[in-house]
């Protein structure tokens, strides 16, 4: 499946795939050791719990019949003691399997963790958050109990039914045959639980994905979903998206309700079956009494595996659907990848050059032609346009968010394609419109992790930007915790902690996409002495919608359907009479237009 169909959820493969399997394993190498002491007590418990039988005929037909008490009594500690032993061997497969299976957990998550991180913007495009966030939690989880429950315990139900089935036709082979007379019914109607069971299965992890994919989707959106009085209708189609999960989810059920009563009903007609021959063998005197009684305690151990190894079915089948999803995000190609041999810049200037750059989302459909311009060391350049004209495009270029087509875009002359990305955005810092604040305090949403910058430079820079008011009062001051997404602070406050991010980081080079877009007349002018400074003595490349914010632009870079249309300074451009300045007149008047009605009001 092409990783742009991701976001579908993939149809169940096989119930056994050599090849996950494989993958799979290579998790569980490091711990291999686990598996091999888990294998042994397992070993161990499923020849003991047969031995159990054998107890049970000797103590009958040796003891009980002869009235040997002193030799009963004996058996009786030798039975406890085996029961001890069993109890102690299970205890420590299962403890060691657990242990296996959230080691192994954890090293799958990480790995897919690591993964989301080094993943290209376009694949967040197609892929909703929800579905991803399944890939991390429900089918890693649904991998736990092939490791803890799964592969193991099927070598051990295996082995139990080998040995079951040696002991009864040891026991008596024409009593064994009569009960295996049963066995086709039994494959029988464990084939059809589990065709039954996969289908069940496969609309059960559809819909939780989708599940999934709409809460997150609605929660992050609950601001426009008040704002418009849609609770009701959101309601009603999560509540019929809940639904669909319930009813999936009762399929499940109601096969697993009828499956193993059946299986139970045919365990107990091969008993009937046994106890009629059984009693007429031992009126013939071929059969002892106590062999019965062990032959039925071996028959009732001989449905446990195979009521088991039908659940395991279920088991592996479901990790087979969760490893098949996880490893084809985990095999996602990474479109925006570092080169086999990096080049490095010797010496750091910040020239930015777009050397006739062509760029498109899909295909052939150009979203940038033939872009060229240079922004040399020091300078300062603005690029204007009309919504839709490239102006963020070209800034994921410049990250490398998305990679262009033709063309080539260096700095100081090396192609940053040929960079590696760490490296790239270590020079770089981005203030963006839309800012995202992450849970924690202000301290760590300035710092964002980065052990480097102190308390200190992080107080600096928040008083640098005039924010050092709005932490006068706070109970923890710089560590005063910020909700999810700042959703206590303002749209300006927001944007001011953006501003201080970047001046800690202190980069080579400052891009800020409509950085002032959303912050009021008031916060502006907070910002504008800090922008200053901070724009002082760096290159930098301002977007922005207000015009009047890049009238001291070294360059102003002029974008129209995605092309440069006009290269030159304020001055040069209104003069030229051109886009700029019907852009420049436009929002002039508008915003003329805005004051005097403003002023009418008053």
């Amino acid at each position: 499946m092409k990783s742009s169909q991701y976001h579908e959820e993939v149809a169940l493969g096989k119930a056994y795939d050599s090849r996950l399997m494989k993958r799979l394993l290579r998790y569980v190498k490091p711990f291999k050791w686990m598996v091999v002491v888990a294998t042994v007590l397992l070993l161990a418990s499923s020849g003991l719990r047969v031995s159990m039988a054998f107890l049970t005929q000797i103590g009958i037909d040796d003891y009980i019949k002869t009235g040997d008490l002193e030799g009963l009594g004996t058996l009786a500690l030798i039975f406890v003691g085996v029961i001890l032993v069993i109890l102690f061997t299970s205890y420590g497969q299962q403890f060691l399997m657990q242990l296996l299976g959230q080691r192994v957990l954890h090293k799958i998550r990480m790995e897919i963790y690591s993964k989301l991180q080094r993943l290209h913007l376009a694949f967040f495009d197609r892929n909703p958050v929800g579905r991803l966030v399944t890939r991390v939690t429900n089918d890693v989880n649904a991998l736990n109990e092939t490791f803890s429950s799964g592969v193991v315990a099927i070598i051990g139900d295996i082995v139990t039914l080998v040995l079951i089935v040696a002991a009864l036709l040891y026991y008596n082979w024409e009593l064994a045959l009569i009960t295996f007379l049963v066995l086709p019914v039994l494959l029988g109607v464990s084939f059809l639980f589990r065709i039954k069971v996969r289908r069940a299965y496969r609309d059960v992890r559809t819909r939780l994905a989708r599940t999934n994919a709409f809460t997150q989707e609605h929660i992050s959106g609950m601001t426009v979903t008040q704002l418009f009085n849609q609770e009701q209708r959101t309601w009603d189609r999560f509540d019929e998206i809940n639904d669909s999960l319930r009813k999936a989810h009762h399929r499940q059920i109601y096969y697993y309700a009828v499956f193993f009563p059946v299986v139970e009903i045919i365990g107990a007609v091969s008993l009937g079956l046994l106890l009629y021959f059984g009693g007429v063998r031992i009126y013939e005197g071929t059969l002892t009494f106590g062999e019965l009684v062990a032959f039925i305690q071996l028959v009732e151990q001989f449905y446990r595996p195979i009521r088991d190894l039908s659940q395991k079915y279920n088991i592996l089948q479901n990790s087979m659907a969760a490893s098949e999803r996880i490893f084809e995000l985990l095999d996602t190609k990474e479109a925006i990848a570092d080169p086999t041999a990096p080049a490095h810049i010797k010496r750091f200037d910040g020239k930015i050059e777009f050397d006739h750059v062509h760029f498109a989302y899909n295909d052939d459909d150009w979203v940038l032609k033939d872009i060229n311009f240079t922004v040399e060391p020091g300078e300062r350049a603005a690029i204007v346009g009309s919504t839709g004209a490239g102006k963020s495009s070209l800034v994921s270029l410049l990250f490398r968010f998305y990679d262009y087509q033709k063309g080539a875009v260096r700095l100081d002359g090396v192609e940053i394609n040929k960079m590696t990305v760490s490296e790239l955005r270590s020079h770089l810092g981005l203030v963006l419109q839309d800012v995202f604040l992450f849970s924690g305090d202000y301290a760590g949403n300035v710092r964002l992790r980065n052990t480097d910058i102190s308390d200190q430079k992080v107080r600096e820079a928040l008083s640098r930007v005039g924010f050092d008011r709005f932490l006068n009062g706070l109970p923890d001051d710089l560590h005063t915790e910020v909700k999810e997404r700042g959703s206590t602070l303002s749209t300006g406050q927001k944007q001011l902690l953006s501003f201080a991010r970047a001046l800690a980081f202190d980069p080579d080079i400052l891009i800020l996409d409509e950085a002032t877009s959303s912050v009021d007349t008031e916060t502006e002018l907070l910002i504008q002495d800090a922008l200053e400074e901070l724009l002082k003595g760096r290159t930098s490349v301002v977007i922005a919608h207000r015009l009047s914010t890049i009238e001291n632009a070294d360059k102003i870079i002029v974008l129209h359907h995605g092309q440069v249309r006009e290269i030159g300074t304020h001055t040069e451009l209104l003069n030229k009479g051109g886009i700029y300045h019907t852009l420049y007149q436009m929002q002039f008047s508008r915003e003329f237009s805005k004051a005097a009605e403003a002023a009418k009001t008053t």
